[in-house]
């Protein structure tokens, strides 16, 4: 099969109006999606995207553009799909901007995860599937483990993941059955009235949700009212957490999670700079019992690896689309098994939902073997934009059937949303 065309959109959605989406950090975004699809000569296609929040968008398209030299008119192997993966994050020239990090290697992950859209397709599989039946060696085929085996071998990879094909069977028949936990956040954005929190609050406890989140980090004393009314709505059997949003120091950070603890709050997301893996730590040790969450802005393998190493999380957080994609995913979700840290992805925005749902439950069947303390985010925004749109039942995910990796927004969405010239854009 031969990749014969790169296509590329700039995706964009008000979500601004409304204020959706709205934290510490982010007052006003637009989720957006810098978004790609693969063509082939055999008439298979791959979608895939990386997520934005509106101004920027652009730049990712460009650097989805700037791959287009190395992929049109590749023979691409689905049964290699690591080493495709490794000759994208490997380019000498694309790497330099990074290394392995910001917007190349976020386009680097959506035309990776494009890729393994295309090879559920091609195999009739989604993609939590597709990865589950593979054996642990060509699972561990996908990583690219440079930089990683002072923490974990490929080797000792090889045997976790022979240790959890015990109950596979069982674990994929309870997931087609009863889905993966999930937590909402459709609460807790900071623009939303209290009155919406409450209301909203409610309603995800009678949905089935055992945790919601909300997001702080603005105003302390406005925190505290809020999670009170937030602890009062839902009682004290659910779990809230809340995001920060990366916007604390770290005396901040240990002193603002102090004021919240009267409410019990299940962990602190991001309270401080993403790359800070030992001001993680220092919060880490200092808000105990409370747990400390992160990820979403975490570049790459290796910034996990240290933050594994430093004992700085109780959470990790992989995001979709914000590393190069599954492949390295996947070997984050070997590094988080190894340390028996468990993995509560970021989704939301747009199409995350969609698309991390797979890793999750792969996680689930072929890696951890376990969704103890495990939820994926859940927020009931643009998921009519999708093909294959994300299906919750009683607070909890169910596994999608239909080939790929759920990642195909649908052609009037498509068009609707071009920035700028579609018609939601036109008539703003």
């Amino acid at each position: 099969m031969r990749i014969t065309a790169l296509e590329t959109y700039d995706v964009r959605f008000p979500t601004s109006r409304e204020l959706d989406g709205s934290d510490a950090m982010n007052p006003d975004p637009d989720y957006s999606a810098a978004y790609v699809v693969l063509r082939t000569d055999e008439g298979a296609e791959g979608h895939g995207f990386c997520f934005t929040i509106g101004r920027g968008n652009e730049v990712c398209v460009a650097a989805l553009n700037a791959y287009a030299p190395l992929v049109i008119g590749l023979g691409l192997d689905l049964d290699d799909l690591g080493a495709f993966a490794r000759r994208l994050t490997h380019d000498s020239q694309l790497r330099w901007l990074g290394p392995e990090k910001g917007v190349v290697h976020m386009a680097a992950g959506a035309i990776v995860n494009a890729a393994f859209d295309l090879a559920g397709k091609v195999a009739g599989k989604p993609v939590w599937k597709l990865l589950a039946d593979m054996s642990p060696e060509q699972v561990v085929d996908l990583a690219d483990w440079r930089y990683l085996t002072d923490a974990l071998t490929p080797s000792d990879a090889v045997q976790l993941l022979r240790t959890a094909q015990d109950g596979k069977a069982e674990r994929e028949a309870t997931l087609l059955a009863s889905g993966y936990p999930a937590y909402t956040t459709t609460p807790g954005w900071l623009g939303y009235t209290d009155d919406k929190l409450v209301r909203l609050a409610r309603e995800a406890v009678a949905e089935g949700f055992t945790q919601i989140k909300l997001k702080v980090g603005a105003d302390l004393a406005e925190d505290v009212r809020r999670l009170r009314l937030a602890r009062e709505a839902v009682g004290p059997d659910i779990r809230i957490a809340v995001d920060a949003n990366q916007r604390w120091d770290v005396p901040d950070a240990i002193a603002w999670v102090e004021r919240l603890k009267p409410y019990d709050p299940w962990w602190i997301e991001e309270p401080t700079s993403p790359d800070d893996v030992l001001g993680h730590a220092a919060i880490r040790k200092a808000v105990s019992p409370i747990k400390v969450a992160t990820g979403e802005h975490v570049h790459n393998r290796v910034m996990f690896k240290q933050l594994l190493q430093a004992d700085a999380i109780d959470v990790l957080q992989i995001d979709a689309c914000r590393v190069a994609g599954v492949t390295e995913n996947v070997a984050i979700l070997l590094l988080a098994a190894a340390y028996g840290v468990p993995v509560c992805p970021h989704a939301g925005g747009v199409g995350l939902c969609e698309v991390v749902q797979h890793l999750a439950m792969f996680d689930y069947l072929a890696v951890s073997g376990t969704t103890e303390n495990r939820v994926i985010e859940y927020v009931d925004h643009l998921h009519e934009h999708f093909a294959d749109p994300v299906r919750i039942h009683g607070g909890r995910y169910l596994a999608p059937t239909l080939p790929g990796m759920s990642a195909e927004m649908l052609p009037a969405s498509l068009a609707g949303h071009m920035y700028p010239g579609g018609i939601v854009w036109r008539t703003a």
